[in-house]
């Protein structure tokens, strides 16, 4: 609410001095000089206000900014009768401060609709009967129902047969995991089977995701605030502006040549040059899928040196696919996968669901099942075109069917066979893994090229599959087995390295993308509280966006810098020229209007900058004989 506020309170500003300015023109014009003073004076003085309540409150902070020289000049201008020139004044800094709001407002609009995931209700047993309530009614010992697809609400233990969890959202386990009787389960985790009872062991504001959504707070808290361009900049130049006006009313005693410097010196180029560029790149990142939460982030974007990659969802995937179909005798392997995906399609398990996918890419034409039993956990019977089927884990299956198991001694550490049998013999493997995400390599050789000097993998899954997963993507660093606020430590450990960029898109990572100097979060199959934690935000599901977002970011900022340059060289000259007396305030005015639409239209070619465009990834497809892998083939 506070942000909205300051937002509607930028625009009524620059509504004001706009109308103030155009309404003593029109009173200059008709020849009523002392109405147009006053028009011009009421314009300026609500900006003016504003501008020293917001002083008082950079200095309290022990900031200073450019804001102190627009208040002079204003001031100034007022005191000695150029109102004109003062409603000039307004107007500008108005336009900037507004064009800044505006970017960022337009960012937090976007991000508003991904924070979804949070659940607020629950599904309680009682009195032999459901009633859903609020978290906070759950107490220790009650008895919830969670339900297919459901999210986790408390920390609690499973009080049925078996539970079905996706977790890769607060570990990075990719595929699910089974919980027997009496496991643990932990809030944020996804039901991926069948519904299921919890006994609950914790409150809501005790459990696993309200204490990932605790660091999230504590490491946003912590984080280095991002320096601004303009700011850098800024003492400098009131330095400068401050020694020439009053060298110029000391030398010659006339005020109004310190008023004239002090209207040419506004610092416009940095008042608007900077946004203006920075809201281009803003737009043009967003055409590549690339959505930043302002300038700030933009800015830092363009200076990071580490870059920290979560693993599932991020450097893989994220969803299970084929990569291996073996055949145990002589059926071929797509009668294999028809005969499988067939009966998967009653089943909402994930490995299922990739099963069927990777049917219906090769376009075979799968039959309805009949007759279809589910075993949580387990697998899937049912008849098919009148055959028996099973399908599941290979020693459920083994040992429905009498067969040996399968023997895959090299499969990439992570991967599971499902087996499939029909009418009572085994016909063959399929073996899914997360695949890492396709060009891979290439992205992670582009991002040095942009400057990246350290990349490293952080990732709450096991470090035989880390190893295995990034083996030949020449990483600086493997860290595996990390907690929430452990990765928020290796963050904090890795800025001693230079500006630091951190990936993910699971709960687990969100701490660490806020304690980020820029968190990127994958949005487009990401958790909520990631993209909300972050930054940066990936519309589409392409971690190769990544280089044309940081390259775009890099550009908008050489932008912004040339055309701060140029206009405060062009400022200098035209605050000696006031000096001098060759200005009047009015004509200094107007000359810093002629700059600043110079540097406005440099900075505009932010929208035309050309990041090369990375190649369409290629669907992962299963060849026979072999097999896509998490890099290269099994072999």
């Amino acid at each position: 609410m506070e942000y909205a506020r300051t937002d509607w309170l930028k625009t009524a500003l620059l509504l004001v001095a706009g109308t103030g300015l155009l309404a003593g023109l029109a009173f200059y014009v008709a020849g009523r000089a002392d109405l147009a003073g006053i028009a011009w004076f009421a314009g300026v003085v609500p900006v003016l206000a504003a501008l020293l309540v917001e002083i008082l409150r950079s200095l309290w902070r022990g900031e200073v900014g450019l804001d102190i020289v627009a208040a002079l000049s204003m001031s100034a201008a007022l005191t000695f009768g150029e109102t004109l020139a003062a409603a000039v004044v307004a107007v500008m800094y108005s336009g900037g401060t507004f064009l800044e709001s505006f970017a960022e407002g337009r960012a937090r609009r976007e991000m508003h609709d991904l924070l979804s995931r949070v659940p607020r209700t629950a599904t309680r047993h009682k009195n032999g009967g459901l009633d859903e309530v609020s978290l906070e009614d759950i107490a220790p010992g009650d008895l919830l129902l969670i339900r297919q697809g459901d999210v986790v609400p408390v920390d609690g233990t499973v009080a049925s047969d078996a539970a079905f969890v996706d977790t890769s959202a607060l570990t990075g386990e990719s595929l699910p995991v089974r919980l027997p009787r009496g496991d643990d389960a932990m809030s944020g985790s996804t039901n991926a089977g069948e519904p299921f009872d919890l006994t609950a062991t914790h409150l809501a504001k005790e459990s696993t995701y309200a204490g990932i959504v605790r660091l999230v707070e504590e490491a946003q808290r912590s984080k280095a605030p991002m320096a601004r361009l303009a700011d850098r900049w800024s003492l400098g130049f009131l330095a400068v502006t401050v020694v020439i006006a009053f060298a110029a009313w000391w030398f010659t005693g006339d005020p109004i040549r310190a008023v004239a410097v002090l209207v040419v010196a506004t610092p416009c180029p940095l008042i608007l040059a900077v946004p203006v560029a920075l809201v281009a790149g803003l737009s043009r990142a967003a055409h590549f899928g690339v959505l930043i939460k302002g300038a700030g982030p933009l800015e830092t974007m363009a200076r990071i040196r580490v870059l920290i990659l979560d693993k599932t969802g991020t450097l893989t995937d994220g969803r299970p696919q084929i990569v291996l179909i073996n055949s145990a005798g002589s059926m071929a392997e797509d009668d294999i996968l028809r005969f499988a995906a067939a009966l998967d399609q009653a089943s909402k398990h994930p490995v299922a669901q990739a099963i069927v996918a990777a049917a219906k890419a090769r376009s075979l034409v799968l039959p309805v099942p009949s007759e279809v039993a589910e075993i949580p956990g387990e697998g899937v019977l049912g008849s098919v075109e009148g055959h028996k089927v099973l399908v599941g884990g290979d020693d459920f299956v083994a040992g429905r069917v009498g067969a040996a198991s399968g023997n895959f001694p090299a499969l990439a550490a992570g991967s599971v066979v499902v087996a499939v049998a029909v009418d009572g013999q085994m016909a063959g493997h399929l073996v899914m893994a997360d695949p890492l995400r396709e060009g891979m390599g290439a992205m992670l050789a582009g991002l040095r090229r942009e400057g990246i000097e350290r990349i490293l993998l952080a990732t709450g899954d096991r470090v035989d599959v880390a190893e295995r997963v990034t083996e030949g993507l020449g990483l600086d660093d493997i860290r595996a087995g990390l907690t929430p606020d452990q990765k928020v430590e290796l963050v904090l450990a890795e800025r001693k390295n230079g500006p630091v960029m951190m990936v993910g898109d699971g709960v687990n990572d969100a701490p660490a993308l806020a304690a980020a100097d820029v968190g990127v979060a994958m949005g487009a199959r990401g958790a909520a509280a990631s993209a909300e934690a972050a930054d940066v935000v990936l519309l589409v599901d392409r971690i190769d966006r990544l280089g044309p977002g940081i390259e775009i970011a890099r550009a908008s900022r050489r932008i912004a810098v040339q055309s701060v340059v140029a206009g405060i060289g062009l400022s200098v000259a035209g605050m000696i020229a006031a000096a001098f007396g060759y200005l009047t305030p009015v004509q200094g005015a107007l000359l810093q209007e002629v700059i600043d639409i110079a540097v406005i239209l440099n900075a505009l070619r932010a929208l035309r900058i050309a990041p090369r465009e990375p190649a369409a990834p290629k669907p992962v497809s299963v060849r026979p004989g072999g097999a896509e892998s998490l890099n290269g083939t099994i072999q």
